[in-house]
């Protein structure tokens, strides 16, 4: 496992030293092709765009994620139960902080997580993925989220976007300074084949701000494609039960559909199945994540029910057979024991509609609706009829009628 984890850090690196060679490359030959020998200003130019854009997305980059994405922050009281839940991943986990925790009004089914430690982590829910998801499977997906955040995936992801947009700027700038007829200085003293020379690096100037995009965003999806596939393995090692993961995987794909309107390309890699799908975007070699049947094949196939890193690998090694399995040992993943049974309240194979607790009065929908009711700042008041009166945030009077029983209540 550990051997795995090394692995899965070299290529890291290997794609982060791609990104930022060709975001030196853009610079420089954007800058020969602007001035001759002002090839390294271009380069100092680039590095010092990406160093304050990182810095952004170090210190507020979870913030500003979750407001491009609409999350609003809830509290214990405003959902028990899947504060429930990721206060038992964080404890699988032996995570020292409990993340976080926001909700998503969309009836799309997703969740994503960011921060660049766990110290600073935070987990986001679409009110969608509350309201069809049984307790088993919500676990898989909160412990999909948690594996993130404890393989740094999170802190790595959002320092590749940040170069991504870095390189997307500057492509951007230059070619709109093209297009709008921004002539390429030239030096006087310039001879006809040092102006020959600055054409050329012209051509490669436009040639490269065409491409570098497009060869930055394939490497960041590339990154995020791999990335999913441990932290599979880790939900499947923290919550002991393959199978919460896999039908929840099947749940969210089946909903594909329904399109999450505050994702981007730039978030997209973030969530945990492509958000992007409904609308035909982040398909093949721009893909955000493995496909979903092959992830749950995978999670499905582990051999003896073991719920350890290279029992992970085995079945994905069964799925791909033309690669072999990377590692040295059979040491579990966080010290899990062997696959533990469904919850008895709930069924593991619950779909769309019937994802409802087999022996409890809880009411999901209802649930997941009223925590989004208390994220923006509804005020609830519990009536003597049993009804449980909910007030907008710009409701005007000083009471409020029960339209069950009449009773008056001061607001």
């Amino acid at each position: 496992m550990w051997e795995q984890i090394r692995l899965n850090k070299r290529r890291s690196v290997y794609l982060v030293a791609a990104m930022a060679l060709l975001l030196t490359a853009l610079g420089f030959v954007i800058g020969e092709a602007s001035e001759p020998g002002a090839g390294p200003i271009g380069v100092a130019i680039a590095v010092g765009v990406w160093l304050i854009m990182t810095l952004i997305a170090y210190f507020q980059g979870g913030n500003i994620l979750m407001a491009v994405s609409g999350a609003r922050r809830i509290k214990k009281e405003d959902n028990p139960v899947l504060f429930n839940v990721v206060e038992e991943m964080v404890i699988a986990s032996g995570m020292s902080r409990v993340p976080d925790i926001y909700i998503i009004d969309s009836p799309a089914l997703n969740a994503f997580a960011t921060g660049r430690d766990p110290e600073h982590a935070a987990v986001a829910v679409t009110a969608g993925l509350l309201t069809q998801l049984n307790r088993d499977q919500l676990q898989g997906v909160i412990a999909h989220e948690i594996s993130h955040v404890v393989h740094r995936d999170i802190l790595f992801m959002t320092l590749l976007s940040v170069m991504l947009g870095s390189i997307v700027m500057i492509s951007e700038v230059f070619l709109r300074g093209l297009f709008y007829g921004r002539r390429i200085r030239r030096s006087r003293s310039s001879s006809r084949g040092e102006g020959q020379a600055q054409l050329v690096m012209l051509i490669l100037a436009l040639v490269l701000a065409i491409l570098a995009p497009l060869l930055a965003q394939i490497i960041y999806f590339a990154a995020s494609r791999r990335r999913e596939y441990l932290a599979d393995a880790g939900a499947a090692v923290l919550t002991r039960y393959p199978e919460g993961l896999a039908s929840a995987l099947e749940v969210l794909a089946a909903n594909a559909y329904v399109p999450l309107e505050t994702a981007n390309r730039a978030t997209a890699p973030l969530f945990i199945v492509n958000p992007l799908q409904a609308s035909g975007l982040s398909l093949g070699l721009f893909s955000t994540h493995p496909p979903t049947e092959e992830r749950i094949k995978i999670l499905r196939s582990m051999a003896g029910g073991v719920t350890s890193m290279p029992s992970y690998l085995s079945a994905w090694a069964r799925s791909n057979p033309a690669v072999k399995p990377q590692y040295t040992n059979g040491t579990p993943l966080f010290n899990a024991a062997q696959t533990r049974a469904p919850s008895p309240q709930m069924s593991p194979s619950a779909t769309v509609a019937s994802a409802v607790p087999l022996a409890s009065p809880r009411n999901p929908a209802r649930e997941a609706f009223d925590t989004v009711r208390k994220a923006y700042n509804y005020k609830f008041i519990d009536c003597s009829c049993g009804l449980k009166i909910k007030i907008p945030p710009n409701y005007n009077r000083p009471t409020v009628t029960c339209p069950r029983c009449k009773s008056v209540y001061k607001v």
